[in-house]
């Protein structure tokens, strides 16, 4: 721990390196982005390039196109040949499409890297994410259908990584206040846990529990917790009846000036959650704020 001097106060550095000590990671190394041709592929790649300036991270921009050939039947050897080659040639400048995007994007930066692949998107950015520390997700609008976009429901359970899911028309984060939506599981803390290079840069950070059982999820040992990293935290607890916890949860973010909700993915099971709702299904679905979620 960092040590001051006798009769002098600490400067501004001082006060970073304490906070930025071996207490816990600080800062993302590396983010990934999977870049798409849909109306809403600028948004997260211009949030994600201002994550790597004030992370000073390297930011990897990835996308992938399946080859679909058609099939109509029997067919002579050229034609099958002929089909796969103009299949071949679609997927690939799409995939051309999509780096000049990001390159124009996030302009002239030594720390950007580009990876492709003419394959299925989803298993190429699942093997690709073992190169990133956060992989910064557009959650898919009405104009983001298509064969290179991938859902973060698609992604989540198997990532390995936190995913930060970007909103359509949201290209920018602040990340001031902050609000971890709290249930005791083990994906909660392994999402406060993958938030902390955010919670460390936070004016201050709200750790709410909502709910019948709120009072019973130990928010102020979370707090407790956050202190010893540096984060100033406050808890809140809502409990009760209520009809949504994540609408609940979006109106504590919204009354705080929070624009980043921190949430554990899944804690019951997925299929669980599809058949009677859920709060994770809700945040990757609807929230209007950006959101990282662990699982």
């Amino acid at each position: 721990m960092f040590a001051l001097r006798a009769n002098t106060a600490p400067d501004k550095r001082d006060i970073m390196t304490e906070r930025k000590g071996t207490v816990g990671f600080s800062s993302y190394a590396s983010l990934m982005v999977p870049v798409h041709l849909g109306g809403n592929a600028e948004g997260p790649i211009k949030l994600a390039a201002s994550l790597a300036d004030r992370f000073a991270s390297r930011l990897i921009g990835v996308a992938a196109a399946e080859i679909v050939v058609p099939y109509y039947g029997d067919s002579i050897s050229a034609a099958d040949a002929l089909l796969l080659q103009n299949a071949e040639q679609t997927a690939g400048e799409e995939v051309a499409r999509a780096e000049a995007l990001f390159r124009r994007t996030v302009g002239c930066s030594s720390a950007i890297e580009w990876r492709s692949s003419l394959s299925e998107p989803r298993g190429f950015i699942l093997s690709q994410s073992r190169a990133a520390d956060l992989l910064v997700l557009g959650r898919q609008g009405v104009d983001d259908q298509g064969r290179m976009a991938v859902a973060a429901n698609d992604l989540v359970m198997d990532l390995g990584r936190p995913i930060l899911l970007v909103p359509p028309q949201v290209e920018s984060l602040s990340a001031k206040h902050v609000v971890v939506a709290w249930k005791d599981t083990r994906e909660a803390r392994r999402a406060v846990w993958d938030a902390l290079p955010f919670l460390v840069r936070a004016e201050l950070v709200y750790v709410a529990s909502v709910g019948p059982e709120a009072n019973e999820q130990g928010i102020a040992d979370v707090c407790s917790h956050l202190s010893q990293h540096h984060v100033a935290a406050r808890p809140i607890s809502r409990s009760g009846d209520i009809a949504s916890e994540t609408h609940e949860i979006i109106d504590i973010a919204q009354q705080q000036g929070a624009d980043l909700i921190v949430a554990g993915a899944y804690g019951h099971s997925r299929m669980r959650e599809w058949l009677f709702g859920g709060m994770s299904r809700d945040l990757l679905d609807t929230v209007p704020l950006c959101c990282l979620m662990s699982h």
